[in-house]
């Protein structure tokens, strides 16, 4: 299959240098993470939210703390709790009895980048408060619409579900998220070098921003702007409707989820520096934009290995 560029999105020298700047600290913060760190700026560039899970230790709130560090946007921290209320996040409308009415003050929501650390260790309700702004880039409290700063974006971390105080997203929530990722056990060679080198919070204290509010809008509208071809089209949309007929899949991709993914194949494709998407893009990308969105049939079925099988069932024209 061969993918014409219509008009490639060429990032100018300034912007392809900050781009790269800013994976190049990131790696250097987060050590032996080159494959997550890249799935992160597809996350950012794609317009889309991040979700890291993985056991404690490993690194979840270190990445998004590296990250938050890098990006210049103005950053918020929320620790989510079993008592922790929607109005906790969003904000909560006041009397005023100087003026006579209700005024409202806003909540950590009201950011540029929100991590929101150990999500599922808070209900279900107080979850969901964020479906609205992560899908609309707005709140709504008593009735009225509060619109968020741009670039939105949330980093979420948390722990797997088998442990204990920790509640399930529920899948409109896990759909809000472009990708979700795993960042796994760190290799030998970047063990050793966390363990011998100075603390990971000092190196982040330390780090200065790369990029800038404008410049990531600038990067978000050359990733839209990458050409997927008609043929590229046509593989995504098979890999959807090979979803809905799988074997142990009771509920398949939707609509909604292959847009996702061509946005997430256009931000890859810009980071490599491309003007169009290849096959290889959403293959890259197929398991952590799709995994998370598929309902199996069975409880203990695993998702990223049926969003593989889908993956493997589907050839490239």
């Amino acid at each position: 299959m061969h993918a014409q560029a219509r008009s490639p999105a060429i990032l100018t020298d300034t912007g392809r240098a900050a781009l790269d700047a800013a994976i190049a600290q990131v790696n250097g913060l987060v050590l032996g993470k080159t494959r997550e760190i890249e799935l992160a700026f597809v996350a950012l560039l794609a317009d889309g939210h991040l979700l890291i899970e993985d056991l404690p230790g490993l690194g979840k709130t270190t990445l998004a703390r590296a990250l938050a560090a890098t990006l210049g946007l103005d950053f918020q921290r929320m620790q989510f709790t079993s008592d922790l209320l929607p109005s906790d996040i969003l904000g909560v409308s006041v009397f005023d009895q100087n003026e006579g009415g209700f005024r409202f003050h806003p909540g950590p929501v009201f950011t540029q980048l929100l991590l929101a650390d150990e999500i599922n260790r808070a209900p279900p309700r107080t979850q969901s408060a964020l479906l609205e702004a992560m899908a609309e880039y707005q709140v709504s409290v008593d009735g009225v619409s509060h619109t968020l700063p741009r670039p939105f974006f949330v980093i979420a971390t948390q722990n797997p579900v088998d442990l204990s105080g920790t509640f399930p997203l529920p899948d409109s929530q896990l759909d809000r998220f472009l990708l979700r990722l795993h960042l796994g056990y760190p290799d030998d060679a970047a063990e050793r070098e966390m363990l011998a080198g100075e603390d990971r919070r000092a190196l982040i204290a330390q780090a200065m921003p790369v990029l800038a509010p404008e410049r990531i809008l600038g990067l978000r509208e050359a990733a839209a702007g990458v050409h997927a071809s008609e043929t590229l089209i046509r593989y995504v949309q098979a890999l959807l409707a090979r979803s809905r007929t799988q074997p142990g899949l009771r509920v398949g991709l939707s609509p909604r989820a292959g847009l996702s993914l061509l946005r997430a194949a256009r931000a890859r494709a810009l980071i490599a520096g491309r003007g169009h998407v290849l096959p290889e893009d959403v293959q890259a990308l197929f398991v952590e934009v799709a995994a998370h969105r598929l309902v199996p049939e069975g409880e203990s079925a695993e998702r990223a290995q049926l969003a593989r099988d889908v993956l493997q069932a589907v050839a490239v024209d």
